[in-house]
């Protein structure tokens, strides 16, 4: 069973890299660009990029990220054997 979610999983994060990296980068581009350069048209800016406004698709892609995470820890969590059932250790049954 784990080889099928590792199956899975190795595709959705193929699929997701690039778009949470992107999400992920220019994010914290934001906070860095606000906070620390308080530069606040470059922020906003990189706001319409974040939510790729730029390319109307910003109802769109917030779900698809959402999604793919929600896979990639769906499949990681089942991966690591948290979920899985204890086996019971075999008792040696007394003889008489």
């Amino acid at each position: 069973m784990k080889n099928i979610f590792r199956k899975y999983h190795r595709l959705i994060a193929t699929i997701f890299c690039l778009p949470l990296f992107f999400t992920a980068v220019t994010g914290i581009s934001i906070a860095i660009a606000d906070t620390w350069l308080h530069q606040e048209e470059l922020a906003g800016f990189l706001i319409a990029v974040h939510t790729l406004q730029i390319f109307k698709l910003d109802a769109i892609v917030p779900v698809l990220n959402g999604l793919g995470l929600i896979g990639l820890v769906a499949t990681g969590a089942s991966m690591t054997g948290l979920f899985a059932k204890r086996r019971q250790p075999k008792r040696m049954e007394e003889r008489p």
